[in-house]
Order: structure tokens, then sequence, then C-alpha cells
């Protein structure tokens, strides 16, 4: 008789510690898969602190197949389910489809980022739900301030250096409690020409700072915010977002680059598909986390509106902190289900909650007891390290170097703006350019490009200026300088490139296998190594992807073609989730000429061939040096 298949969707808090006990409590009894388009678990509570440079991304990452022994991952993420053929449908990370047939499956989907109907929010805020952004903001925030450290102008340095935060839940206080240390900390290093220093505003439509938690605890945390210099501004909110700034809700006008979306979640839409009874977009399910009228099936988390045993009527509120507690449950549940011990109704008890404020300050209220200062700071790391499924000496190692040495204020440039959309249904994965294809409204507005933080209508950065004919060049892949320009005029002032010499009509060379210089390019110029987007078309052994799925096409200035819009149904996201991704049509290839041969050969109809250049600058052919030489 074959062993029992249970298929646990997302890796959250809710979906990890169900396989983790599931785990255990089999035995080798049954097959268990996790299925999830990351190979770790997220520990969210710790995101501010890599935002704030005092972690390293890899310490609140912790290994699933590392800490989940027989647990088999499959990385993916959730096209749909099919509950009468029980199977699972997903789609891989490159692309690829698959099947996980079921015999009990458990949905932890988490939850995704809450949007509100404000103009300019999705187009220029960014969230806080995941390693990219976080990884994200670390940047934005350092480059910001060293332009305005750089800036003579009063009023763009003023733009530059002040961060909107909206939302002072748990989250958004956090973030610009150590957003302002850590500014801080960057300016006494290099001090501004204008004399400024960095402005955080918090701001939120609630009375209080965190509302949800104890009175007291929101006290201490504004008490500690003020001093700090944050400007707290209470029943006040967002009106309207722009380029340049925000316009609030009291009339008031903000100049800033920075814009953090902290406003709170909902329930990851997969759920709805479902054609199951909700409540609030949460899978309502029993005391058991078993859904009514069908057995095999189990939800919790963010996804499952579970009552509150201790106040009847309600629903166990979206945290942390309860879906530890129902992944523990719902692991009992299900190995109840198959014959393994005992049923159990899921009850909770208040712990408390702790809250990190940076440095030695916090508010905590451990069983009840309020704290603050540094005894309440000496908890919340206590909790936090006792609450971590692994890394807790990486991690106490890292807060000891930071207590010691000075923050490293660095820009990594791994993660672009155009990476991490605030309408996105994974902001756990990281936008990549020539990924399988994502709807408009995970990808935000059509025609990003493939790279290059210098996006139009971005916070903190500056449109491409002098292309030809005036208009900003948009989505060049890269950084590349733009080629085949119409009459054959160079274009120049391309962010991250070198002007591109004269290049004839459709035809250069630009996917050489392997990543070779084609050296027979027209002027003796080497080609260029494709855009990351063109390299992951291919394997590693230069022919095509086996699983042929379509890729992004890339709107460029002059004559390239408007990449299509994606037709992608709405997915989940949230901390380790597995969400769906269908497949969209393909949209106009990147090369405006005939795609080029895969094989070790040029392309046909080369120009007359040039002589080869040893690595170097390159000059210019009037004796100028081009822009961008080192």
């Amino acid at each position: 008789m074959s062993r029992p298949r249970i298929v646990i969707v997302g890796a959250g808090f809710a979906g990890y510690r169900t396989a983790r006990t599931l785990s255990r409590l089999t035995r080798h009894q049954a097959d268990i898969t996790v299925l999830n388009p990351t190979d770790y678990f997220l520990y969210l509570p710790l995101l501010p602190q890599v935002a704030a440079g005092i972690l390293e991304p890899r310490r609140v990452s912790v290994s699933l197949s590392g800490t989940l022994p027989h647990v088999r991952l499959v990385l993916g993420e959730a096209d749909g389910i099919d509950l009468d053929g029980h199977t699972v449908h997903y789609t891989g990370p490159e692309g690829e489809e698959g099947t996980l047939p079921f015999d009990r499956l458990v949905l932890a989907a988490g939850s995704v980022n809450k949007l509100l109907p404000i103009p300019g929010v999705a187009e220029h805020a960014h969230g806080f739900r995941g390693l990219p952004e976080a990884l994200y903001l670390r940047d934005h925030v350092t480059r910001q301030v060293e332009l305005a450290a750089a800036a003579d102008d009063r009023a763009e340095c003023a733009a530059r250096c002040t961060f909107v935060v909206v939302g002072a839940g748990y989250t958004g206080t956090e973030v610009a409690a150590h957003g302002a240390m850590y500014t801080d900390a960057q300016v006494r290093r290099h001090p501004m020409r204008t004399g400024m220093r960095p402005r955080w505003m918090l701001l939120d439509v609630a009375p209080r700072v965190m509302p949800e938690m104890d009175e007291r605890l929101s006290r201490t945390a504004e008490r500690v915010l003020r001093q700090r210099g944050v400007d707290v501004r209470m029943g006040i909110s967002v009106k309207e977002a722009t380029h340049d700034g925000v316009l609030l809700t009291d009339g008031t006008s903000v100049d800033t680059r920075t814009l953090v979306w902290c406003v709170g979640v909902r329930p990851d839409p997969l759920v709805e598909s479902l054609g199951l009874p909700m409540e609030r977009g949460r899978l309502l399910v029993d005391p058991h986390l078993q859904v009514a009228g069908r057995p095999e099936l189990f939800a919790c988390g963010d996804v499952a509106a579970v009552p509150d045993l201790n106040q009847p009527g309600q629903y166990t509120p979206m945290t942390a902190q309860h879906a530890w507690r129902h992944g523990k449950v719902c692991a009992q549940n299900v190995a109840a289900s198959l014959g393994i011990g005992k049923r159990r109704a899921y009850r909770h008890r208040d712990l408390g909650f702790v809250v990190d404020l940076g440095g030695a300050k916090a508010a905590a209220n451990p069983l009840g007891l309020p704290m603050s200062g540094p005894a309440a700071g000496a908890v919340t790391r206590g909790y936090h390290l006792a609450a971590m499924p692994g890394n807790r000496v990486r991690v106490a190692a890292d807060w000891l170097l930071d207590a010691v040495l000075p923050r490293q204020a660095v820009q990594l440039g791994l993660v672009r703006s155009w990476s991490v959309p605030l309408e996105s249904s994974s902001p756990e994965v990281a936008r990549v350019p020539g990924g399988p294809e994502r709807s408009g409204k995970d990808t935000g507005p059509t025609g990003k490009p493939p790279d290059g933080d210098e996006t139009k209508n971005q916070p903190g950065t500056e449109p491409a200026k002098a292309q030809p004919g005036g208009e900003p060049a948009k989505n060049q892949p890269d950084g590349e300088p733009a080629k085949n320009q119409p009459g054959g005029e160079p274009a120049k002032n391309q962010p991250g490139g070198e002007p591109a010499k004269n290049q004839p009509p459709p035809g250069p060379a630009t996917e050489q296998p392997g990543g070779e210089p084609a050296k027979k390019q027209p002027g003796g110029e080497p080609a260029k190594s494709p855009p990351r987007g063109e390299r992951a078309e291919r394997s590693g052994s230069g022919s095509p992807r086996a699983s042929g799925k379509p890729r992004r096409a890339v709107e460029a200035a002059g004559p390239r073609p408007v990449r299509s819009g994606s037709g992608k149904a709405s997915r989940g996201t949230g901390a380790g989730s597995a969400r769906k991704r269908p497949t969209a049509p393909s949209g106009p290839s990147r090369s405006a000429g005939p795609p080029t041969d895969p094989g070790p050969e040029p392309p046909a109809n080369q120009p007359p061939p040039g002589p080869d250049i040893a690595p170097g600058p390159v000059k210019r052919t009037d004796g100028r040096a081009a822009e961008g030489d080192s």
C-alpha cells in the first residue's frame, strides 16, 4: 500500500511549522511535499533590520531543505487547485509547469500587500513584504542620502533626504525607527553641504501608533520615534503620490523621493478560485482548521478564517504569532486524519508582543507586563532568537558586530526599482528579465526596462535625458546604449552605458554563445555581453530553454517594438507563500533584426571586420573621450 501524499502550499510561518511538525509526527509514514517559490523560510519580524544594515539577508532566511528533514521541496507557484482531481498545478521558477497529486492538502499561502485606490501609489510606492523589497529600500535610502549630501540646491537636498512611511502598524513603526538611525549614522560620517539632516515621516489614519496593540506600547513607541526626530502624524494619510512628492489628506504637500507602503495585508487571492465559503477574503475553516465538506483540505495562517474560541463570533487576526501556532495544530489534525494521534481544536493564549525600535530601545509586554528601554530590548531580541528556527548564532553575531562597529552604508545594486513593484503578488521573488510572463497587475505599468534603477517616475530616480528628439530614453536593457537609432545617430547620455558609435541598421551580433565577444563588429568594437534578460533565454550550453516559455519583450526607444501586456491571473503572496503563475502570450522579439544563430559561427551579413580591441577604455574617433570611459 502506497504512503499518503501530503502537499503544503506555502512555507511561511504557518506552512513551515506544519511541515516541520508533520515530519516529526508521521515518521516516514507519509510523503510530505512543500510547494514554495523560494528555498527558504523568511523570518519577517527581523526584515526591518535587513533594510537598516544590521543583519545580512541570509540571517533571516532559514533553509527549507536544511531544516525540514524527510520533506520534499518543490520550487514553484500554484496556478490552480483541482479539489475533485486531488491535484495542484504549479509553474516553476523557469517557466516549467507541473502537477502535484495529494491525499491531504494544506493551504498556507500567506498574504499580499493591501492596496488602496489612491492615485499614484501603485506607481511610486514600494512595499515591505520580502527580501527583495528590503534590499531595494536599503540601496535606495543609501543612494538618496549620498545624492543629497552632494547636492548644492537646498530644495533638492530636502526632497532626497525626506522619507515617508505610510502605515504606523508593527512593520511601519519599525521601518521608521530603524531607518532614522541608519540615515543619521550616514550623515554623521558624511555631513551634507547644505547643513540639512534626514527627515522621516510616519503617517496613519489611526488615532495612535500601533493601534492594534496595548496603548502603553503605543506611547513608548511614539516617544522613541519623536526622540529620534521622526515626524509622526496620526489621522493623516496620502491623498496622491507623484514622482516628486506626496499630497497628504490635510492638504500638505511633501517633496520626497521615497514612499514606503506598510498599510497592511490581505489574504492571498489563490483561495478565492476554490469557490468555497469565505470570510473577508479568507477561507472559512472550523476550529480544527479543516474546510467543511472537504475532509482532505486544511487551511492555516493568513488565508484561513479560524474561529476564535476565546471570543465567540470572531476570528483570529492575521499575525505571525497566530500563523505559527496554526501550523502546529494543523499538522496534528492532518496526522490525525491519517490515523496518527488525535484531533485538537485551535485555542490560543495571548503571550504579548515585542517591537524592536533599534539600538537598546524596544517596547514589549511579555505575558501582559509592559516594558520599555534596555530591558524591553533584551526581552525582544531574546524572543526573536528563541522563535527563529535557525541561524541563531549568526543573528546574535551580527547584533554584536553592529554594537561595536559602524554600519557599512554601501549600495549593492542587486535589486532594481522595477523589480519590486508595489502591485506585485510575489514580493518574496524579485522580477528578473526573461522570467515567466506576469500580468499588468503584477508588474505595474507595462514597458518597464529589464534593468536599470533609473527609470522614469520611480521615487528617487531621474529620467534619462538628451535622447534624439528630446524624449527620454525608456526601457534600455541593462543600461546599454540604444542601438539602431534612426538616421544612424549615436544615442548619447544613456544611463550606465557608453555611446553607440554609428551602429548600422539591424544586424549587430548581440547574443554570442557563451558570452564571447564577436570581434568583427563595425568600427572595431567588441560586442557587448547581452542583457541579463537575453542571456537568461539560453541554458548554460547555449541551447534554447527546453521549457519553451515565452519571454518578455522590451519596449525600447526608436524603432523597437513595445512590449505586449500579459494576462496573468491573480496570484497570492506573503512570506514564503506559493501562488499561481499562468503563462501569457509571447511578445515581440528583443532584437531589431532577425534572430541570430545559436551556433559558434557569427551571423551572416556582417560589415567588414575591424581591428581587434584590447581591454581598456574605448576612444572616440574624433579624439575626445567617450562618455562613460573609465
